[in-house]
């Protein structure tokens, strides 16, 4: 546990939407630190993109990973730089600290502004690991005590190798477009915490953490994130991401194009609806007089698969199920 007066950082480059081992960092200096900056390391042009850090700011949001002061970006801290460089020249240890142009690199910039903003806490992945011993020598040479240096292990691909941000669900914003509820990928990363060692990325754990989320939520919750009023919510309950939520919405909110169905089961299923009968019910009586509930699925939805038969009889008003069985009657 931290303690109160600690302070960590968070220094993304500005190069889009957080790889998943991007977001463990972000996540875990929340977890650790009394208080926390949110730092655009913007020293590289090269590497920038544009829209970079709104992209960045929307992923921390939707994860929840608060931060108390910035963003800040090193590229308006030049003369800073420039200014603490004329203490040890434009090289040290043999690592270029200024370029030609005069900007700074990564390791100048970065333990200046560590030291600038009093952190106490580096917490980044393990691929940093080789610059610490250089950071800290910097430190002390520009007449700093550095911050106590924590490393944790990488989100590798499956194949054990870096994982891409191509592949699937390795960026925030392809979870949030997959429809993977935020509090499914902060608990993920919650749950890896600090790994000492690398690990595989596991997108089937997110998944089944998306259910749970997706269970947890309130109605009427659920149903503003699906964007769908709260009566069609009993047959959103099935759903494995908000993805399917939305489209299981759609399947009740739009009428079906009427289908040729069995007429026998069509009309007891009638029968049942209109004599006012449970869900639930309806389902259990088609079902035991060996109706063809697939018929009756096809004459509510149009398709074949979806929620819960139940669940689309509980979401739908009776007037409605009524007008669609008698459609395809």
């Amino acid at each position: 546990m931290a303690a109160v007066s600690a302070r960590v950082r968070f220094a993304p480059s500005p190069t889009g939407s957080l790889h998943i081992g991007n977001a463990l960092s972000a996540v875990a200096n929340r977890g650790f630190g009394g208080w926390m900056l949110l730092r655009i390391d913007d020293t590289d042009p090269a590497r920038n993109v544009t829209g970079g850090q709104d992209a960045i700011v929307a992923d921390l949001e939707w994860l929840g990973v608060r931060w108390d002061e910035g963003p800040v970006h090193q590229s308006e801290r030049q003369e800073r730089h420039r200014e603490a460089a004329e203490a040890v020249g434009a090289r040290f240890d043999g690592v270029t600290l200024l370029r030609q142009d005069g900007t700074p690199t990564y390791h100048l910039a970065s333990v200046v502004d560590d030291a600038d903003f009093g952190i106490t806490h580096v917490i980044r992945g393990n691929d940093h690991r080789p610059n610490e011993a250089l950071h800290a020598r910097l430190a002390r040479a520009l007449g700093f005590e550095p911050p106590e240096y924590r490393h944790h292990g990488l989100i590798l691909g499956e194949d054990g190798k870096k994982l891409s941000k191509r592949a699937e669900g390795a960026t925030v914003q392809s979870l949030r477009e997959a429809g993977i509820p935020a509090e499914a990928a902060r608990a993920y990363l919650e749950e890896l915490g600090l790994p000492a060692h690398d690990v595989h990325y596991d997108l089937a754990r997110i998944r089944r953490l998306a259910i749970d989320a997706l269970a947890a939520l309130p109605d009427e919750e659920l149903a503003a994130r699906v964007g769908a009023p709260a009566s069609v919510v009993p047959a959103l309950r099935g759903a494995r991401d908000l993805n399917e939520a939305r489209d299981y919405a759609d399947l009740i909110l739009t009428a079906p194009v009427p289908v040729e169905a069995s007429p026998e089961t069509l009309a007891r299923a009638r029968e049942l609806i209109a004599g006012g009968a449970a869900p639930k019910e309806v389902v259990r009586e088609v079902k035991a007089v060996g109706g063809d509930l697939r018929s009756l699925r096809l004459a509510l939805t149009g398709r074949e698969q979806g929620p819960e038969l139940s669940a689309v009889l509980a979401a739908l008003p009776r007037e409605e199920a009524l007008r669609r069985v008698d459609a395809s009657l």
